[in-house]
């Protein structure tokens, strides 16, 4: 004889008769209906990225991913379910590319749907390969949500060098909210945030199957329980590690020069002493270095000695102006090549280093195929930029060891510090993001650059031109910051590394390791009810 449920046991299984309606309604869905739905889930999914930073929203979107890809009956179902997804998740996500593309908008402004819209169709191909994958795996039951999960990050360590790669705006950026969760980068990196985001976001999925206590333990083991362990355990790490200061003080400068206006011929001696009278302000003599942002210096510094004695003027005494300028290696050979550098100036205009960027932006600073596309590159001049030999660690009089990183390199995990090159003290990230006004592109920038330095455990000074510029310590601590959009100067103090962190010691390793384990593990229990 069956006994009626209790009150209590009714209470319990409501979540799980409340995500069986949701699963059902949307497993009904076909054609542009299922479609549009993905697409809309997509979207909302990236409210949670910087600057909104949402993060409800996250496992909304995933829950819903999880179980239309449930209903999906074919390989070209499964795919497209990952796909549409991902495609509004990108639209949202990269839609402040527009912004660069209006600097000049009779030249590049017909780019806009193909830069946004196109961009986001061909970054969404991860995904949809991600969700194929997990079905081509035949991933089922309580295990499913690990295999997809273990997928997903590996799509997005492979959307991080495919083409030359572009990580913007992975998964687990969603953490720049909260800086706890964000140490979990210093093991893990990148892609450990990513499948801790995924199995979290992607947990709730699971209470549409049979109301068992074991689904529900591992609903929420893996919903509330990950982030918790990941909070509980970066809360700890960041009380336990106090900021170390060197007694070096850097001064970072944001001109804030318009993106349409840096270039023009009568204005660019105005841009440049401009820059110089914002560096000598009060308290010069106290720095050791004063940083300004990518090509800041709008001449050829290399070819250019009265302005280069200009922007020397900057150095503070005895010290160093590290300044972001173009490079003619060598204006007399047939070809010329540009570079896009990082100068390093005593107070006369000497040379004391000079650092090129080695990761190039596609369409930015070069033309891919460019015998086959006849379009010019968004950067100023004709002439396409030619990668520098990659990353470097520069010692400078005065300072501790430095690795450069030219604005879009700051996305590259892998790439902070050269294999053959010594570890640096900290990390030094200029960037020129008045190409994307006051939109998302900057906040998301930013969140990139501040997880490098918790991933590294390397303090790392951001000077940019229009915002935002920032220094971190080691954890991601801000010290300091100029707002997007503001002029002016940044003094703050440099902090001392960390020792090496796991994941700068293993590197992609430990969190592919992870994923793989992940994956097996979902396999072996997908059976499981």
């Amino acid at each position: 004889m069956r006994h009626p449920a209790s009150s209590s046991e009714r209470l319990a299984a409501r979540p799980f008769s409340l995500a069986q309606a949701a699963a059902a309604r949307l497993a009904a869905l076909t054609g542009w209906r299922r479609r549009l739905a993905l697409v809309g889930f997509g979207l909302f999914g990236a409210l949670a990225l910087p600057p909104w930073s949402l993060l409800p929203a996250l496992p909304v979107a995933l829950t819903a991913l999880v179980w239309l890809w449930d209903a999906a009956p074919t390989r070209r179902a499964a795919f497209a379910a990952g796909w549409w997804w991902g495609w509004g998740w990108f639209i949202l996500g990269l839609y402040w590319i527009s912004h660069a593309l209006l600097t000049d908008p009779l030249r590049f402004g017909w780019m806009i749907p193909f830069a946004v819209f196109g961009l986001s169709a061909l970054m969404a191909v991860f995904y949809g390969l991600a969700t194929l994958l997990a079905h081509l795996l035949g991933a089922r039951g309580l295990g499913r949500v690990a295999v997809l999960a273990a997928a997903w990050t590996l799509a997005e360590w492979l959307r991080s060098w495919a083409l030359t790669g572009f990580p913007w705006n992975a998964l687990g950026s969603v953490w720049e909210a909260s800086l706890p969760v964000l140490q979990s980068g210093a093991v893990a990196g990148l892609w450990g945030l990513c499948l801790l985001t995924a199995l979290a976001g992607m947990a709730p999925a699971l209470l549409a199957g049979p109301a068992t206590p074991r689904r529900a333990v591992v609903a929420l083991a893996l919903a509330l329980g990950l982030p918790l362990g990941a909070w509980t355990a970066g809360s700890l790490r960041l009380a336990a590690q106090p900021t170390v200061e060197t007694g070096i003080k850097l001064r970072l400068v944001q001109p804030r020069i318009a993106q349409g206006t840096k270039w023009v011929e009568g204005l660019r001696e105005r841009h440049l002493l401009e820059a110089v009278t914002l560096s000598r302000q009060p308290g010069a003599d106290q720095v050791k270095a004063v940083i300004w942002p990518e090509a800041a210096a709008p001449f050829y510094l290399n070819l250019d000695g009265p302005h280069r004695a200009w922007a020397g003027m900057a150095a503070p005494p005895g010290g160093v102006l590290l300044t972001g300028a173009l490079r003619l290696p060598d204006p007399d050979a047939a070809s010329p090549h540009l570079a896009n550098s990082l100068y390093a100036l005593d107070g006369i205009g000497e040379m004391l280093a000079v650092y090129d960027k080695a990761h190039l932006v596609p369409f930015g600073e070069y033309v891919p195929l460019r015998r086959i596309l006849p379009i010019a590159k968004i950067t100023h001049g004709a002439i396409d930029f030619t990668p520098g030999p990659g990353p470097r660690t520069l010692t400078l009089p005065g300072l501790p060891p430095l690795s450069p990183l030219i604005c879009y390199e700051a996305l590259f995990p892998a790439e902070m510090v050269g294999a053959d090159q010594p570890r640096p003290d900290w990390l030094l990230n200029v960037t020129d993001d008045g190409w994307f006004g006051l939109s998302a592109g900057p906040y998301q920038h930013l969140a990139a650059a501040r997880l490098r330095a918790v991933e590294q455990g390397l303090p790392l000074a951001r000077a940019a031109n229009t915002g935002i510029t920032t220094l971190v310590d080691p954890l991601g601590r801000e010290l300091g910051r100029i707002a997007l959009g503001e002029r002016g100067i940044l003094d703050v103090a440099l902090p001392a590394p960390l020792p090496p962190t796991p994941y700068a010691r293993f590197g992609d390793a430990l969190p592919l390791l992870l994923a793989l384990l992940c994956g097996a593990i979902g396999l072996a229990t997908r059976k499981t009810c």
